[in-house]
């Protein structure tokens, strides 16, 4: 339909489609909060994914064509907060064992 004179021309619509969520972010968040909850049971293994997924989705949300850059933050951070502890715990635990066997009882 061509535009007729002395009427305005209507709106147009434009469409835009939204960045598609980061999967690895979301694995990343969710992995974070299942470490906080039950990590210490599992050794800390979802909270050592959860880091290695953050900075994987850091890098894949970097240019804006993926979101989920909050999300993959906040994998990160729950990540290292309890990593820390769980290696720290596991090489005591360790060592302590090692030198419990290597001390000669009286």
């Amino acid at each position: 339909m061509a535009h007729q004179a002395g009427y305005p021309q209507g709106p147009q619509r434009v469409t835009v489609q939204p960045a598609l969520t980061s999967g690895m972010a979301t694995t990343s968040l969710v992995l974070g909060i299942l470490g906080v909850l039950g990590g210490w049971c599992l050794f800390g293994l979802p909270c050592i994914l959860a880091v290695i997924l953050g900075h994987l989705a850091m890098r894949e949300t970097r240019d804006g064509t993926r979101s989920g850059h909050g999300m993959a933050v906040a994998g990160l951070v729950l990540g290292y907060v309890f990593v820390g502890p769980m290696i720290l715990f596991t090489v005591m635990v360790f060592f302590g064992s090692v030198l419990s066997a290597a001390t000669p009882t009286p």
